[in-house]
């Protein structure tokens, strides 16, 4: 096998797994599978048929001939793909039907208890299945072997996904472009066990790679049937796989597409290198302005799993002993006590250490609310020296907690993102010493990239809304002396959409009383920002400026 191939080709594989890359199958019009996640559904759908079907021939049970016909035929299963005369065999179907002692003799063979079935043992177990098959003109021919094999392989399936299905032309395509060997026999048995021998080496040579997936066979033959076109076209054009798979934007640009975020790029090309860099950033901006969401949402995808993502909030109560380690009282045999206990620090930090491989993120919601200097500790020399690499001894980068004898270090691959909320009084509370080990980055409505999220927001989630909410919000910011205090998007993205009803309860309760806060000590008076006044103000302002524009028409005309 061409190992600088297969590398390649895992590499590609790697990027369809995590969705970087995905692909449509149409049925009747209708995009119906977008990833290998997709694809993969309907089959295990089809492990839990044929697993039924499976017990009832293992144990005689009357409708056993019923229940093979229909897993065969995949009743009431939606298939990722185009449906398959095959399935429906008559060859099968007559057999259970004229002679179904035999058959089910057969199907118990096949399908018979073994706590890990080898490829020897099913090689033996297909062989003596197609021998059983009585003579039909469905089940010979010229290359009879390979037209039978796909069926046998879908009976397989009740084994469970360590015997997926098989189509010899996309495992051809895929042996020659990897120069592994084809089959030294077209007998079903020794071409279906080439196969799973193969599928293993597909697999533990990705695992070896670092890889997680493919996580078995049925994930290995997921992943050969999706890239059999991208194989096709490397050998047609003589080029490689990558050259052949189409251009698709970086995942952070996508994810920032999904966020309604402007530019799409502003987490691959803005957040992203920040955090790379310091390790840790912080999002600032006024209330409401998505910097909580934004934090988990991108703290989920760069963790590749919620296990690797924890959230704190830090408030004035909030203590070092809360944050990195601490006594806490105990109950023990009647006795109070105390004991020592990490915190979501300590616990973040020891399964960061623990897994190298993989990124984790602790998340610290309104940081500047909580006293630093005090939650922090010494921290804040460990927060800028840090480990530089995976392989970096705790020793080197380290330092005594402040009630551990053991020396602590941070480990590279925990990011930390805190919120803070600029409309908070208490941002006085941080000092030039934490800035300089954070990044900043803002969260305004009136600037990239929150300020066209209402309005991409609106476009497919507004109902019967009689007002310009986009508008209204733009006239009420504009007012605010202080753009620190600005009013936030999140106040009208709400669940089910918006529509009058929701968008005069949210200014009224949520917005005029946080606007009357900041009021305080204001000349200017909290009715200006009263939706009927606003409305009265924009549609003079709109009024005014479509005067204006005929205007200058009207000159251009009589020019």
């Amino acid at each position: 096998m061409n190992e600088a191939k297969l590398a390649e080709y895992l590499r590609v594989g790697k990027k369809l797994f995590d969705g970087e890359i995905t692909f449509k199958v149409k049925k009747k019009g209708k995009t119906i599978c977008e990833t290998l996640d997709d694809r993969e559904g309907y089959k295990l759908k089809l492990i839990e048929a044929l697993a039924r079907a499976r017990a009832a021939v293992l144990d005689g049970d009357d409708g056993w001939g019923q229940l093979v016909k229909d897993g065969l035929a995949m009743k009431g299963i939606k298939k990722a793909g185009n449906p398959s005369d095959w399935r429906n065999h008559p060859a099968i179907n007559d057999w259970i039907q004229d002679r179904p002692d035999d058959a089910l003799r057969a199907l118990q063979e096949i399908w018979a208890d073994e706590d890990t079935p080898s490829a020897e043992r099913i090689r033996g177990r297909i062989r003596a299945f197609v021998a059983e098959v009585p003579p039909h003109d469905k089940w010979g021919g010229v290359g009879a072997a390979m037209t039978r094999l796909p069926l046998v392989a879908h009976l397989l399936l009740g084994l469970g996904p360590e015997y997926p299905p098989f189509r010899i032309t996309q495992f051809e395509k895929v042996w020659d472009y990897l120069e592994y060997p084809r089959p030294s026999k077209k007998e079903e048995g020794e071409v279906y066990k080439h196969t799973l021998d193969f599928l293993d080496k597909i697999k533990d040579q990705s695992h070896a790679l670092g890889y997680e997936r493919p996580k078995d066979r049925l994930d290995a033959q997921s992943l050969v049937w999706t890239m059999h076109g991208f194989v096709e076209k490397a050998m047609k054009n003589g080029n490689s796989i990558s050259e052949n798979v189409p251009e698709l934007p970086d995942p952070l640009t996508k994810l920032g597409k999904d966020l309604l975020l402007k530019p799409e790029s502003f987490l691959s090309k803005t957040v992203w290198p920040l955090l790379e860099d310091k390790k840790q950033l912080i999002f600032q901006g006024p209330p409401g302005t998505g910097k909580t969401f934004v934090a988990r949402e991108l703290a989920k995808f760069l963790a590749g799993s919620e296990d690797r993502v924890r959230v704190v909030q830090f408030h004035p109560s909030y203590a070092y002993e809360d944050f990195v380690q601490g006594f806490r009282p105990t109950l023990r045999d009647g006795k109070a006590g105390f004991e020592l206990r990490d915190g979501p620090l300590l616990q973040m930090a020891d399964q960061a250490w623990s897994r190298l491989n993989e990124r984790h993120f602790l998340i610290i919601d309104e940081i500047n609310r909580g006293n630093l200097s005090k939650i922090l500790g010494e921290l804040y020399y460990l927060l800028e020296y840090r480990a530089d690499d995976d392989e970096a001894d705790d020793d080197e980068f380290g330092m005594q907690l402040q009630y551990s004898d053991e020396p602590f270090a941070m480990p590279p691959n925990l990011y930390i993102i805190g919120t803070m909320n600029t409309a908070d009084r208490s941002i006085a509370l941080v000092d030039a010493a934490l800035r300089r080990r954070f990044y900043f980055v803002p969260f305004h409505p009136d600037k990239e990239p929150i300020k066209d999220l209402l309005r991409e927001w609106l476009k497919g989630n507004a109902r019967d809304l009689d007002d310009d909410v986009v508008g209204l919000v733009s006239l009420a910011n504009g007012k605010l002396s202080n753009k620190e205090a600005a009013i936030g998007p999140s106040y009208f993205m709400k669940k089910g959409g918006l529509d009058q009803t929701k968008l005069e309860r949210a200014w009224k309760y949520n917005v005029l009383p946080y606007i009357e806060e900041q009021l305080y000590g204001s000349n200017l008076s909290l009715a200006e920002f009263e939706l009927p006044n606003l409305r009265k103000e924009l549609a003079q302002g709109n009024d005014t400026a479509g005067a204006q524009g005929e205007a200058t028409t009207g000159g251009d005309d009589t020019g």
